[in-house]
């Protein structure tokens, strides 16, 4: 097929045209001459070869539209971006075992479908512990309540969610606290995450994208909105662009050497205070506000590495 490039994504129509970051991908695969094509996890098919119905994506005065449909295998692709979003669930699972038959026939999944279905993005931080502010992963909620009265203000979250969704923040002062810990636990059935919580998050909680290992020049300061403490752009927090201070700088690049190892190209991690809190290593965002506040483009950075 000569160049060209496969994206898994959540359905086409979703994709907000003018701040996602799959679809400012395709855009930079489109300016250097790929031919494009996308598709949902549901259209891939394994009989002898990993095939899928693919969309030819093209752009139309900077407004990227579907085109022509074709069943492909794909070893025929110079690289496939697995690019769904989370819950990591059953489908995406079983999604990521289809690829990576795909990458043993000679498919370039990125990222490494491998990696992505054994670290989990919550969990994979704490490979890192002594980066991370005080941090507990337990389905028990007198452990968690414990947890709570040693820092007394901790925020809770589900190891499997997104965007700040079903994020709490509880305190030995909020009569509701263990209400909110078992009602996450599931009555003490399902694991979560709890870490204290750190005030300075009203100064950013920063985006650190990390290419081929090494963490870009510029960041994004996702700052809460009044009244909240989720910085999580979904929840109406702020994006502000701003240099890497030399403490990100070295997390980052602690953080890059072990992804880069899992031939993980493209991750962002989240860091509060200067201190870790997630990996994100399944569709990363905030390339599109950073570009637009800074001029520099994470995304040549993806392609100068491929």
């Amino acid at each position: 097929m000569g160049n060209s490039i496969l994206f898994i994504t959540d359905p086409f129509d979703s994709l907000k045209q003018e701040k996602d970051t799959s679809i400012f991908i395709m855009k930079e695969a489109l300016r250097r001459d790929f031919e494009v094509f996308q598709c949902e996890m549901s259209d891939l098919t394994l009989k002898q070869r990993l095939s899928s119905q693919c969309i030819q994506i093209i752009n139309n005065n900077d407004t990227l539209e579907t085109a022509k449909k074709n069943e492909i295998d794909l070893t025929s692709f110079s690289f496939c971006f697995m690019r769904k979003d989370p819950p990591v669930d059953q489908d995406y699972m079983n999604c990521l075992h289809l690829l990576n038959v795909a990458s043993q026939d000679g498919a370039n999944i990125i990222n490494n479908p491998n990696a992505i279905k054994i670290f989990n993005e919550k969990i994979f931080a704490m490979e890192f512990i002594d980066l991370m502010p005080p941090t507990i992963i337990s389905a028990d909620s007198t452990k968690i309540e414990e947890f709570l009265r040693i820092h007394e203000e901790i925020v809770i979250k589900p190891l499997n969610g997104m965007g700040g969704d079903n994020i709490h923040k509880v305190s030995t002062n909020d009569p509701k606290s263990l209400e909110n810990i078992i009602d996450l636990t599931e009555d003490s059935k399902t694991q979560i995450i709890g870490q204290k919580f750190l005030p300075k998050i009203n100064e950013g909680d920063f985006r650190v994208l990390v290419i081929d290992g090494e963490p870009f020049e510029y960041c994004l300061a996702r700052i809460p909105k009044d009244g909240s403490f989720l910085g999580n752009l979904a929840q109406g927090g702020k994006g502000v662009a701003k240099k890497i201070t030399s403490n990100q700088r070295e997390i980052g690049e602690k953080v890059g050497a072990r992804l880069k190892s899992e031939n993980i190209l493209f991750a962002g991690i989240d860091i509060i205070d200067d201190k870790l809190t997630e990996i994100n290593i399944t569709s990363p965002t905030c390339a599109v506000e950073i570009f637009d506040q800074t001029g520099e483009n994470p995304i040549t950075k993806i392609f100068d590495s491929l």
